[in-house]
């Protein structure tokens, strides 16, 4: 395990953020995303066409590469959810990614979920995870890390790190660092597009939005019911429910109204490059898809700082 660029594939690719955090130091050799969507975002930024079905793919055709990196469905484990876990498709899904890893043999491994993987049927879930990758010969190492807290990025999203070694190696995730960026600091304070904002009190019919932002200093969580102030300095969790009718997304009020985050905004609060190209897909839902694609990623420096500290492992320093 030399310092020579590493190569790794990027399973559940969703829009590239993994691939984002790990390109700094290796080079993805494959990609592979169901969603068609997502998969159009992606060759707008990657210019590739990942592969579709994982339930499908046969390992002997992968390429040679060092490090296998998969944000699997959270859907199954997420409290936003059912928490169905294994009972769910989604859920088993997880087993694709270990066959995988037990036909390739890779160095190592980075795997992404939400936090509620941890406790999932009072912690079975997760027992069986970890046993499965333990069977397959790799050292372990989990955490739970967010955003706000370790990456200096102002978005509360609590999410599961496992990173696994096929060789024992000391390693650590990083360390918890001051947050200095601001929410407004990712705000576009120019006027935007009226499609965002919530300037008819009678619209939507069953919360009165206008009531509720009331305040220029705080960002607002628009639930399917109520409001909700975040009184932490941070943005809520964004989230793919964000694509569903504009459930979740996050509010504000600015000089000309209240209105929630652009798809922009949203990709500012997952670290996103700003040259990160976001395709309008579709007519007129262009932005049901952004925001779906977007609160279903990473964050992107998180991925990096942890993606360092992966290769300073293996001896890439």
């Amino acid at each position: 395990m030399g310092a020579s660029i590493k190569k790794f594939i990027d399973l559940f690719s969703g829009i590239g953020g993994i691939r984002l955090g790990l390109s700094h130091r290796a080079t993805c050799a494959y990609s592979c995303e169901i969603d068609k969507n997502a998969g159009i975002t992606y060759k707008a930024n990657f210019n590739e066409d990942p592969y579709g079905d994982i339930t499908t793919l046969d390992p002997k055709t992968l390429p040679p590469y060092d490090i296998l990196t998969a944000g699997f469905p959270c859907q199954a484990f997420s409290v936003a959810g059912r928490r169905m876990g294994f009972e769910d498709t989604r859920g088993t899904l997880f087993f694709d990614v270990a066959r995988i890893i037990k036909e390739t043999t890779p160095e190592a491994f980075l795997l992404e979920n939400v936090k509620g993987l941890v406790g999932h049927n009072k912690g079975d879930t997760f027992r069986t995870i970890q046993d499965v990758l333990v069977d397959l010969g790799y050292q372990i190492h989990w955490d739970i890390l967010s955003p706000h807290t370790h990456a200096n990025i102002p978005q509360n999203r609590e999410r599961v790190f496992i990173v696994g070694f096929k060789t024992p190696v000391p390693f650590e995730f990083p360390d918890k660092i001051p947050l200095t960026v601001q929410w407004q600091d990712l705000i576009d304070e120019n006027r935007q597009d009226s499609r965002f904002y919530y300037n008819n009190p009678g619209s939507p019919s069953h919360v009165k939005i206008l009531d509720k932002v009331i305040s220029k200093d705080s960002i607002y969580q628009y639930r399917r019911y109520y409001i909700r102030e975040n009184k932490t300095g941070v943005c809520p969790t964004l989230t793919a429910n964000m694509g569903l009718g504009g459930h979740n997304v996050p509010l504000i009020r600015d000089s000309w109204g209240v209105r929630k985050l652009t798809p922009r905004e949203c990709a500012n609060f997952q670290g996103f490059p700003q040259n990160f190209a976001l395709p309008i897909i579709g007519q007129g839902s262009g932005d049901t898809y952004l925001y779906h694609q977007i609160g279903n990623s990473v964050c992107v420096p998180l991925i990096k700082k942890i993606a360092t500290k992966l290769f300073e492992a293996l001896g890439g320093k």
